[in-house]
């Protein structure tokens, strides 16, 4: 349903004042005054206005379409496409939530209907729908989008027929994958307790709706999980089983993620979808495809009766074949022992052989009895020329002999020795006095140049002309002072003698400097101590 609304123009009321202008103006919706200009709109005004209009004038659509520029969900979950037809195009988004709850997702090339609403981007001056529901557009597109997906998990040889797995023959656990309140699970039930009771596990699960191919999905994979010894037995065989439907009632059994379910279980698998006529692509990853899920109970469990009948005539069988094959066995052996000569004629020829055998054993023994005491009477003979008590004796002789020839070498190699340590050691005296002789020597002409270079060093210091009655005069930073001239009045001097420093400070030169040479100046100071005195 739509409901008409006024054109933008006529609208009372447009969104916040202009931040353009602090001038009140005119509402939107006022016409010009004649002669006046238009009044001013925003961007954002005019964009927010046209957001409302469109909002609503439609509130809620649904849109028939074909999807196309899908490149799955965006970094931030949400998804973005276009809905296109031959004329024209529609921005389409599907808001993160949303999109985990579609039963249908969106695919290149896919006609579908969508539901949602219409509303702009101001961002982008364009106007999109926000999709709240997506189903294919009718039959035509599922049997489309079904087909694409059989020849895609072809593609993938999850149909082969190598990958199937056989069924046991007589399983001690059922699992049944149904809706606990139908008639499918009372019909297995009851033909299962008719041909050979079992025990059965039930998951419950949605057989219809969006919720229905993930529940299906975790069952398989729950019964798989299970450990064969645990409290809860893991099945041997499993049954997926649902009545009759439409194609979209059945649709859950066409989806991806439990096609792979029933691909990737290591327990056989058998569906049992719908009648015999209905077709879904897990029939093609099950193991075993049963027209009903009766006939489903009747692939897991042989007859017991026809089982048990079955083992009797088995068993009758082959005692029959017993008592035949011993009945032919003693006509056999009754008919070999008519062909056999005489015992005695059997064992004539032997016995003569067997008498032969032994008087030539009886021969051989004797004389390799005499040739063995003939070789025992020559090694007698020899041992007793080598007995061990002459073997002793003489290697006693030889022993005392070696220990004379070691007790003289010993002794002669002794005296040897001790001649050499003597002239050793009177060589190692020699060598030491001489030695100590040179060391004297040597430290004697050490101590000598030792005290040469010590006056030598006297002589040319400092000190040695100080005592000749010399001084070193050194201003307060003890710089030399070498001229009078660079001796200021008043100047503190350090006058260092032979004996030791005194502290001195100059008064006013009196006198000229002395042009005479220094010891010319030095003999006048001394016979005129009052002249160029510093002090």
């Amino acid at each position: 349903m739509t409901r008409s609304h006024p054109p933008l123009a006529a609208r009372p009321k447009i969104g916040h004042k202009s931040r353009m202008s602090k001038r009140p103006r005119p509402p939107p919706d006022a016409a010009p005054a004649p002669g006046a200009n238009a009044p001013e709109f925003t961007v954002s005004e005019l964009a927010n206005a046209l957001k409302r209009t469109v909002e609503d004038r439609f509130g809620q659509v649904r849109v028939r379409g074909e999807i196309s520029n899908y490149r799955g969900p965006h970094a931030s979950g949400h998804v973005y496409f276009s809905l296109k037809d031959q004329n024209a195009r529609l921005d389409a988004v599907i808001w993160k939530g949303t999109f985990a709850r579609l039963r249908t997702r969106p695919e290149d090339g896919l006609e579908v209907i969508a539901t949602g609403r219409i509303t702009t981007f101001p961002g982008k001056s364009s106007y999109q729908i926000v999709i709240e529901a997506l189903e294919p557009a009718g039959a035509g597109a599922l049997m489309a989008l079904l087909d694409e997906r059989r020849r895609k998990f072809i593609a993938e040889g999850l149909f082969e027929a190598q990958r199937k797995k056989p069924l046991p023959y007589l399983p001690q656990v059922i699992g049944v994958v149904t809706s606990p309140t139908g008639a499918v699970i009372r019909d297995i039930l009851h033909r299962l307790a008719d041909r050979f009771p079992r025990r059965v596990l039930v998951w419950p699960v949605r057989v219809q709706g969006d919720a229905c191919a993930s529940e299906v999905a975790a069952a398989i994979a729950g019964f798989n999980a299970l450990e064969p010894s645990g409290c809860l037995p893991r099945p041997d065989v499993l049954i997926i089983a649902r009545g009759g439907g439409s194609l979209e009632d059945l649709w859950g059994f066409n989806e991806e993620i439990v096609v792979r379910a029933a691909a990737a279980s290591a327990i056989p698998l058998i569906s049992a979808v719908g009648h015999e006529t209905d077709t879904t692509l897990l029939d093609f990853a099950a193991d075993l495809r049963a027209p009903t899920p009766t006939g489903a109970a009747e692939k897991c469990v042989p007859v017991r009766a026809e089982l048990i009948e079955q083992t009797a005539t088995l068993a009758r069988r082959l005692a029959g074949a017993e008592r035949r094959l011993l009945d032919m066995h003693a006509a056999h052996l009754r008919a070999l022992a008519r062909v056999l000569p005489a015992p005695e004629q059997l064992l004539a020829n032997p016995r003569q052989r067997m008498d032969r055998a032994g008087d030539r054993l009886r021969a051989w023994l004797r004389s390799g009895l005499d040739a063995r005491r003939l070789r025992v009477g020559r090694s007698t003979q020899i041992l007793a020329r080598h007995s061990p008590q002459a073997e002793l004796a003489r290697a006693s002789e030889r022993l005392k002999g070696l220990g004379a020839r070691l007790t003289q070498g010993r002794a002669t190699r002794l005296a040897m020795a001790r001649h050499e340590a003597g002239r050793s050691r009177q060589r190692l005296d020699h060598a030491e006095q001489r030695l100590a002789a040179a060391f004297a020597n040597l430290l004697a002409g050490r101590r000598t140049r030792l005290t040469q270079l010590e006056q030598l060093r006297l002589s040319l210091g400092h000190h040695a002309v100080l005592a000749r009655g010399f001084a070193l005069v050194r201003d307060a930073k003890e710089v030399l002072v070498r001229h009078a001239s660079d001796v200021a009045p008043g100047m503190r001097l350090n006058i260092e003698f032979s004996d030791g420093r005194v502290v001195a400070r100059a008064e006013e030169q009196t006198s000229a400097p002395n042009p005479l040479p220094a010891r010319q100046a030095s003999a006048k100071a001394k016979s005129e101590p009052g002249q160029g005195s510093l002090f």
